[in-house]
């Protein structure tokens, strides 16, 4: 495992050569051709569909994992993906997403696509980025991918071939027999050819058929996470990704490393970040799961499979560390050394739980998708800040700046998080050139629209999100005051706190909560608590509610648009029972130019007068169904 400390190793390797100068690969090919020749039989991927510690797996070695690579981006040349035509997946986690992933990027444009999306928002990212080639599951028992992705090519004419991924050979034994005869129908309803993947490609040369591109290009498309809105497409070129390969391989890993991965390969944290720094050192990446942390049985089993592969560093987000803690250490740890996690800020409590318990230590980093990915850590063998998102990178830049003038912050003054490094595409990070707009200061500090400060001794402090303030009659409420007081509080596991409508001051602080396994205490008492604990008594929450699991993005981050749609329809309905009028908010929808618009079903009795003045003290837009 490589060693960092912080700001003398960072000072250290910046000095050794400028960005530019430095012998790096140029491509994704060279990318993985370096690793491939210098450790051919070492192991690279491991992947198994279920969760056991004795359950089937597979395992590729270097060599055999660029040979399968190869093969991928041979099939999709084969279907008329040049460097500039997009290869789309929308696909759980297994072998083939890795392969797709490595193989587009190689033979054109890769974009990757939550399988969580609705039909009607994949197939708006199909459009934007033309995809021509689409990847995704063969209809298959327990999932709806094939049948959501079936109906969002309908709406992308531009798709030309469906490439489809059976799980089926993963199984074994009875289920093999079994999976067959249970196999849902997938009705088609586009033009678009259908083909089997593993079929089409093991008909390819394991060496490229193609010349490699010529140096460095756009090689990704990403949708942002959603959390505030509706995605927008940020691209990524070769040299991003592998500035990302370059921070693990220096900073944290070799190839004596194994590191397990239960995060989506459609997100920047497990693709730029994981399997990237994977690559870069030669390590070995273990994958469980099709729905990784999410997969039955994972949080049961995975203090085994941390025996099972002998693993050294495991990747996480709050919400895994919450879950591991609501159950014992029941194997053989002794191989690991470092946790990272990422995703969202760790609450302290949790933080100190998790060391006390398993004996690691937890690195948190910060990293977006807009900036290819990371960001800053806190060092690994260095000084640690509790709550803090640690030291910027080698070779990255952060500049804070006010909200309100775009002026530089001074240290420990909270601002906008702005970023400048290898991973920063300036100018066009996103596909869309309107929202391109006014996201840079000085034409190369990306506004990332995260709210921190930087402390006297250089470490980032990530304080929430600029779109997330709570605007309380022209009062600006930061939701993480509510949220990290309320995670304090012991039977508490999350907290996701906005703004709900209200006719008076704008906004008001309301908090949704998610407690512990077996946790008793009641809104009231969690209401007392925040009065207590919170100490801007304009933040205190006017309504809390407390939910059996808050709705969160596959990382782990809490999705904050559905809580606005539920406080939206709380608040209008009320309002339109007392002001006497039979209507009722049937939906909340996301429209890209004007927000979250609460769609509206009234009985054709009511005064339509009388329903625009009652809803119109409103600042969120409304509409009739």
């Amino acid at each position: 495992m490589a060693t960092y400390a912080g700001r003398v190793d960072r000072d250290r390797i910046e000095a050794e050569s400028k960005w530019e100068d430095r012998d790096l690969p140029a491509t994704m090919n060279q990318f993985l051709k370096r690793t491939r020749d210098a450790f051919p039989d070492r192991d690279a991927f491991s992947y198994q569909l279920t969760s056991g510690p004795t359950d089937p797996k597979e395992t590729l070695s270097w060599s055999e994992l660029y040979a399968r690579t190869c093969q991928t981006a041979n099939l999709f040349r084969s279907l008329g993906i040049g460097e500039t035509d997009v290869v789309a997946f929308i696909l759980p986690n297994a072998t083939e997403t890795a392969l797709t992933l490595l193989g587009g990027s190689i033979a054109g444009i890769v974009n990757p696509i939550n399988p969580l999306l609705e039909p009607t928002q994949i197939s708006a990212i199909l459009r934007e980025t033309e995809a021509k080639v689409v990847v995704t599951l063969k209809a298959f028992p327990k999932t709806d991918v094939g049948q959501k992705v079936a109906e969002a090519v309908a709406g992308a004419p531009n798709v030309t071939h469906v490439l489809e991924v059976d799980l089926l050979h993963y199984l074994t034994g009875l289920k093999k027999l079994i999976v067959p005869l249970i196999r849902p129908k997938n009705p088609v309803s586009h033009s678009a050819t259908i083909l089997d993947f593993e079929a089409e490609r093991k008909k390819q040369n394991t060496t490229l058929d193609f010349a490699d591109s010529e140096g460095d290009r756009v090689a990704f498309y990403f949708h942002t996470g959603g959390t505030t809105g509706m995605p927008k497409v940020a691209q990524h070129k070769y040299s991003g990704v592998v500035y990302n390969g370059w921070l693990g391989k220096t900073l944290l890993f070799d190839e004596k490393d194994v590191l397990i991965c239960p995060l989506p390969l459609f997100h920047v944290f497990a693709s730029h970040v994981v399997l990237m720094s994977v690559i870069a050192s030669g390590s070995h990446v273990v994958f469980p799961t099709p729905q990784g942390y999410r997969g039955d049985g994972v949080f049961d089993n995975f203090w085994k499979l941390i025996e099972r592969y002998k693993v050294t560093f495991m990747i996480t987000v709050p919400t895994a560390i919450s879950a591991l803690m609501q159950r014992p250490v029941d194997a053989d740890i002794s191989t690991m050394q470092i946790a990272f996690s990422g995703s969202s800020p760790l609450p302290v409590e949790l933080y100190k739980r998790f060391e006390n318990t398993c004996g690691l230590t937890i690195v948190e980093g910060y990293g977006l998708t807009e900036c290819t990915c990371l960001v800053s850590i806190n060092p690994p063998h260095g000084e640690k800040k509790i709550g803090s998102i640690g030291l910027p990178f080698p070779h990255t830049e952060i500049s804070i700046r006010s909200v309100a003038n775009g002026k530089e912050c001074a240290p420990d003054e909270i601002g906008e998080i702005c970023v400048s490094n290898p991973g920063v595409f300036e100018g066009n990070t996103y596909t869309e050139a309107a929202k391109n707009v006014d996201l840079f200061y000085e034409n190369k500090f990306l506004r990332t629209g995260d709210l921190g400060r930087v402390d006297p001794d250089g470490y980032l402090w990530i304080t929430g999100r600029a779109k997330d303030l709570i605007i309380r009659g022209g009062h600006n409420i930061d939701p993480a005051e509510i949220e990290e007081a309320l995670a304090g509080h012991e039977d508490v596991a999350f907290a996701g706190a906005i703004g709900q409508p209200d006719a008076h001051s704008g906004e008001l602080p309301c908090v949704y909560v998610e407690l512990v396994a077996g946790a008793t205490a009641s809104k009231d008492d969690l209401m007392d608590y925040a009065k207590k604990h919170i100490h801007e008594r304009a933040a205190h929450p006017k309504y809390l509610e407390i939910m059996d699991e808050l709705p969160k993005t596959a990382v782990g981050k809490i999705f904050k648009p559905d809580l606005r749609k539920s406080a939206i329809t709380r608040i209008y309905n009320a309002a339109l029972s007392d002001a006497g009028l039979d209507a009722e908010v049937v939906s909340v929808i996301e429209d890209k130019k004007r927000g979250l618009v609460a769609q509206i079903k009234a009985q054709d009795s009511v005064d339509q007068a009388k329903l625009s003045a009652t809803l119109g003290d409103f600042t969120r837009p409304w509409e009739n169904a």
